[in-house]
């Protein structure tokens, strides 16, 4: 039985989202239910087997959106979504939940891409994008008016789904990625293809947008690296309440509320490891100067209270994990020295 489509469109639009189709380089899996496919392993490839270590993307077509995870060198950095009320990025943890939850009804392709695309693809979510006027009576006028702007950025061409984008600097036309665009065609001709009538005859559901160019792909910090920070604080509360009994939770739960609203992850490396924690969208190393910041105001508060004490908190709170958070430049931003 063939899997129904939804009827979810992007906003203002006569694009539905179950149409939406990339450009890519290669497709690695095909549009599939995602009840076919072992998600787990498809995003672990890399680490499986060397031909995985691609930059690319897994698109899981929902219900209600559209999520694009990006990969970097196969490793999964950052996700964004595509709904009826607009685009965002997307918690990869959210992104993820979404797609084990509607795994009967969902679809999934992979593919590989450059990483220039992907970041336009992530910015056209992260910026967002911004609508642009297009008259299908005389589209092509589009290209002359973006060069008498002297335009530059990224224009999105969206045309029954395909998703094109273009680059231009002060109105000239640089580069671009195209879906579906044949070898044979010069890209004027794959441009014209997409003013093309639609399936019934009529004009095309087509839509443009524009947004700034970058070609960055900010990566977010993993549900596993969230989790063991998590952990990681709570670890810092019982050892600082043990050293410094009626203070040290006390203080840890203050400075939590207080310093939440200069560092966002603290809000979910507060909540109580037997609760559900919100998800975020942070960096790598935004949580770890959020959970540094945090730990270096709490020992040094219970400094006052107890001389010598914030060396051995920490050494005991942290021991086990000591070299992921030496890596991430935890120590770094601690006035201790510590020796193992």
């Amino acid at each position: 039985m063939p899997l129904r489509h939804s009827t979810v469109r992007l906003p203002a639009t006569r694009v539905f989202l179950a149409d939406l189709t990339f450009p890519s380089e290669r497709v690695q899996i095909h549009r599939t239910r995602l009840a076919f496919v072992h998600l787990d392993n498809v995003l672990n490839f890399s680490k499986i087997d060397r031909d995985g270590r691609v930059d690319g993307y897994v698109v899981a077509y929902l219900p209600d959106l559209v999520a694009v995870l990006f990969l970097r060198g196969g490793e999964l950095v950052t996700a964004v979504s595509f709904t009826e009320s607009g685009r965002s990025v997307l918690p990869i943890g959210a992104a993820l939940r979404e797609m084990k939850e509607e795994v009967e009804r969902g679809e999934l392709v992979y593919a590989d891409a450059p990483l220039e695309q992907l970041a336009w693809m992530y910015q056209s979510c992260a910026a967002p994008a911004v609508p642009r006027f297009v008259d299908l009576d005389d589209p092509q006028a589009l290209f002359p008016v973006l060069k008498e702007e002297g335009f530059s950025g990224i224009l999105e061409l969206i045309s029954e789904g395909r998703v094109n984008y273009f680059r231009f600097e002060n109105g000239k036309f640089v580069n671009g990625y195209y879906c579906a665009k044949g070898p044979e065609l010069t890209v004027g001709q794959h441009v014209e293809s997409l003013f093309d009538p639609g399936p019934d005859g009529g004009k095309p559901a087509l839509v443009a947008s524009v947004f700034p160019f970058s070609d960055s792909l900010p990566v977010q910090a993993s549900t596993a690296m969230i989790q063991s920070y998590r952990e990681l604080f709570w670890k810092i509360v019982e050892v600082a309440e043990r050293e410094v009994p009626q203070e040290g939770k006390k203080r840890a739960y203050k400075l939590r509320d207080a310093l939440a609203g200069v560092h966002t992850p603290l809000s979910v490396l507060g909540t109580p490891l037997d609760r559900e924690a919100k998800e975020i969208v942070t960096s790598p190393e935004e949580l770890t100067r959020a959970l540094a910041d945090w730990t270096r105001q709490l020992l040094q508060q219970l400094e006052i209270i107890a001389p010598g004490v914030a060396p051995q908190i920490l050494k005991d709170a942290t021991r086990e994990q000591r070299f992921v958070l030496q890596k991430a430049g935890f120590y770094q931003q601690l006035p201790w020295s510590l020796s193992w």
